[in-house]
């Protein structure tokens, strides 16, 4: 008999669902793909209908369930907060109870019903138990240290341990409402970005300033050992009674109130963002050095939403405190359903693991729908809509060429990726080497801050050749340096320049890419995990003797990734997106009706 689990996540943020047949990974997506609402916290019956799919099953197939957290557990915390904080926090409860008492306590009986015809056995593991596993099963060491950080889960906010085989065990963990997660989300906040979004809006403006908060970050808001454990002040801070994430005194702390969203970007906004990006690297380096200590192991695995902090994750590799480090490439909340699963499979019923020390079991996370080029033609076909279909190598020629060409081509292929990141199969892509194609690709085509860098897709084999990096990267969950071979200085006049000023001077050969302070946020692409995104990338190394591209996620700003050929084909039309290749049919902008309905993009998603 096969042992089906499906794995859940649902009603915080990022739902998602995932399948794990007989110990193999099968199938996982978020449910923002579908529903296109962006980061959807609704139970995800559009992801676990597609993974269930996927994978064949009937509702009567499937052996077990794992959520990825204990309501009850959850539920007493939130009491037990309410409470402390009361009646401070009335408002908040009043509008949380309702959805706890209807749905959320009942967790067990809502699948059931969901899923007409499960028999099976429902599991319960803890939050971080499910981020743990995440980390540690699918990655490819045979055993490794684990640490997981985020906002909260029931009680805990960070955990640390270990895994070997098929078990893992947490050692000590750090409890709410103490959390470096919430931390960088009150300065998400207070610098005017969306909390449990904008937050990689943070990591990406704090090159631009300078951490001269981080004393009286460390002095005010928090006491952090030496361990990398902490207690934050919470005389500065809202978030327990459900208000606003901090308070007046904080505004005064830190010089005024908190910045309005979309209004004008100051050198305080910036240097708020370096200062907590520096304390949030200092806590995950003492963590990860007491770890190693404690552990004694040589590898480290990482899940958790601070886990996408890509980089501190660059800077814990380049102190060389572990010989490796692998992070769960759906770090946040929707790793959590693949987490459970993998740990009703391993943890639960026992079944062995194996691990090779080099290859991880997430099938490059490319674990979401595809579609093939007859659907696809069929699709155009209905729509009316003019494309011309190449067979594969042409394809690869025609694509290239119009990137060498200054050309933004929308790059939809194969399984969709299961994560915050396009790695390849949803990617907007352009040419590095251009001067303008940052701000092209960002004011034109994803609609976004003009100060977020972009991120290269580089071939495995020549990474070294471009960055400070001597080891793979998939999942673009690690920063390195570009080399300073690459590197341009800045004259005298620019050296001294502050803020977003920063923002034209040119550092590298590769400018595109680079960002301010010469630093990437790196995806290696090898043939093994994406055989047709590394034949792309190397017919336009064959073409430029560049082995990199630009890779930017397939949406404009606030819309999930695309999933859909039509999501694809709408994004191509409201942006200035001059190619858009579906598998190997290739759509020209020019060529293209105008929509009958063109809705303005803005109001159909909101701002993030």
């Amino acid at each position: 008999m096969r042992i089906s689990i499906l794995g859940v996540s649902a009603f915080y943020h990022d739902s998602a669902a995932a399948v794990v047949v007989d110990g193999r990974i099968v199938a996982a997506a978020q449910e923002e793909r579908f529903s296109r609402r962006k980061h959807d916290r609704s139970f995800p019956r559009n992801a676990i209908a597609f993974c269930m799919e996927e994978a064949g099953l009937k509702p009567e197939d499937i052996t077990h369930v794992a959520f990825y957290d204990k309501p009850f557990l959850k539920f007493e915390r939130l009491l037990e907060t309410y409470i402390a904080f009361a009646p401070a926090g009335l408002p908040s409860f009043l509008k949380a109870m309702p959805l706890w008492l209807r749905e959320k306590l009942w967790m067990g009986d809502m699948i059931r019903k969901e899923l007409g015809g499960f028999e099976g056995e429902m599991l319960y593991p803890e939050h971080h138990q499910s981020h743990a596993a995440s980390a540690f099963f699918p990655g490819p060491y045979p055993e490794a240290a684990i640490m997981t950080m985020d906002g909260v889960g029931e009680w805990v906010t960070a955990s640390w341990g270990t895994g070997s085989g098929n078990r893992i065990q947490l050692c000590s963990e750090l409890h709410f409402p103490h959390s470096l997660g919430l931390l960088y989300s009150a300065f998400t906040y207070y610098t005017g970005f969306k909390v449990n979004s904008g937050e990689y809006k943070v990591m990406g403006l704090a090159p631009y300033g300078r951490p001269k908060y981080a004393d009286v970050i460390l002095d005010e808001l928090m006491d952090l050992k030496e361990d990398g454990s902490f207690r934050m002040n919470m005389k500065y801070f809202n978030y327990c009674q459900g208000l606003t994430m901090t308070n007046r005194r904080f505004d005064r702390l830190f010089g005024g109130p908190p910045r309005k969203p979309e209004s004008k970007l100051t050198q305080r906004d910036m240097d708020l963002a370096a200062s907590v990006q520096a304390v949030t690297e200092e806590v995950m380096l003492r963590t990860a050095r007491h770890v190693r200590r404690e552990t004694g192991m040589r590898n480290l695995c990482l899940a958790g939403g601070v886990a996408l902090n890509c980089v501190a994750n660059g800077i814990i590799l380049r102190e060389g405190i572990f010989d490796g480090i692998w992070i769960q490439p759906a770090a946040g909340d929707a790793g959590g359903a693949l987490g459970a699963a993998l740990f009703a499979w391993h943890q639960v019923l026992g079944n062995p693991r194996e691990a090779d020390g080099e290859h991880d079991s997430q099938r490059g996370s490319l674990l979401g729908p595809s579609w093939e080029n007859e659907d696809i033609e069929v699709w155009l076909g209905t729509r009316g809509y003019p494309y011309r279909r190449h067979s594969p190598d042409e394809t690869m020629d025609i694509v290239t060429d119009a990137m060498i060409d200054g050309k933004v081509v929308g790059w939809y292929s194969g399984r969709m990726e299961f994560g915050p990141r396009a790695l390849g199969n949803r990617s907007i892509i352009g040419d590095a080497w251009s001067p303008e194609m940052q701000s092209r690709m960002n004011l034109k085509i994803k609609y976004r801050e003009s100060f977020r860098p972009f991120a290269p897709s580089v071939l495995q084999e020549k990474v070294s050749d471009y960055f400070e990096l001597d080891r793979p990267s998939p999942y673009m969950l690690l920063v390195a340096p570009v080399r300073s071979s690459r590197r341009i200085e800045p004259t005298p006049d620019q050296d001294g320049l502050f803020g977003l000023a920063k923002l034209k001077v040119p550092r590298s050969d590769v400018p595109a890419i680079t960002h301010v302070d010469y630093s990437a946020r790196v995806q290696t692409v090898d043939r093994e995990r994406n055989p047709r995104y590394h034949a792309l990338i190397s017919e336009f190394e064959r073409k430029t003797g560049c082995g990199l591209i630009i890779n930017t996620s397939f949406n404009v700003r606030g819309e999930p990734i695309v999933c859909t050929p039509e999501d694809a084909y709408l994004c191509f039309m409201r942006t200035q997106m001059d190619m858009l290749a579906l598998e190997d049919c290739i759509l020209l902008k020019e060529e293209q009706p105008e929509l009958e309905e063109m809705d303005d993009w803005r109001e159909i998603y909101e701002l993030d």
